[in-house]
This record gives structure tokens, C-alpha cells and sequence, in this order.
């Protein structure tokens, strides 16, 4: 019995321990990647700019910031129940307009994968994952 409950535990470690390292990337670097960001998004503070802030945008989803006026395409977008997580980012980062046609982000993505890795990872740091 005491050998189960020790695996039951340690299965649980790893899966806790698994949602606070699961962006596989360099936070310090994504840091210097999300300064061609910064003019439009903030990551560390619920403030709002001229894009919604990025606090926790892991889980949320798409097009739902309460207190943001998104385009009628993102609000569509979220629609269907997809939230933002590590997939959903990579493709949208790497192509904005070509993964929700009409967005109003201008920006025209990221095409290194290893800038949108560490992004992410930065981003992770201010989401309750």
C-alpha cells in the first residue's frame, strides 16, 4: 500500500510540475522578443493597451478579455470553445492575419520557431497555468 500511495504522489508531482514547465523555451530571450510587442500588449499587469494585455492568456479564450474591444473575427474565432495555449499561439504568432482573417493586430508574425518558444515562455511566467 505504501508504495502505491508513494507513485500516486510522485505522478502528481510530475503532472503539477509538468503545467509550470511545459513551454519549452527561454523566458529571459522571450523577454527581449516581446519588446517588438510591447508597443501594442502588456504581460505583466491586467492593463490594456491598444491590444489586450497577455496576464494569463494562457487558458483564456480567444476574443473574451472582458474590458477589450476585440474585432467581431477574433470574438468569432473564440467562439468555438478554443482557448489559448501553447498550439493555438504558435500558429497564431507565426501568421496573425492568416489564422483570423480580419484580426486587428497588424503585426506580421513571428517566423523563427525558437523567438515564439521563448515568447511563450516569457508569457508563461504571467499566466496561472
Amino acid at each position: 500500500m505504501r508504495v502505491m500511495g508513494v507513485a500516486i504522489l510522485a505522478g502528481s508531482l510530475v503532472a503539477s510540475a509538468g503545467s509550470a514547465f511545459a513551454i519549452d523555451g527561454d523566458a529571459e530571450a522571450g523577454a527581449k522578443v516581446f519588446k517588438k510587442c510591447q508597443a501594442c500588449h502588456v504581460a505583466d499587469s491586467d492593463q490594456n493597451r491598444v491590444g489586450p494585455h497577455l496576464m494569463n492568456v494562457f487558458g483564456r479564450e480567444p476574443g473574451s478579455l472582458e474590458g477589450y474591444n476585440y474585432s467581431n473575427a477574433m470574438k468569432e474565432y473564440g467562439s468555438d470553445g478554443k482557448v489559448w495555449n501553447e498550439e493555438t499561439l504558435t500558429a497564431y504568432l507565426r501568421d496573425p492575419r492568416g489564422v483570423v482573417k480580419g484580426t486587428k493586430m497588424a503585426f506580421g508574425g513571428l517566423k523563427k520557431d525558437e523567438e515564439i518558444q521563448n515568447v511563450l515562455a516569457y508569457l508563461a511566467q504571467y499566466s496561472d497555468m
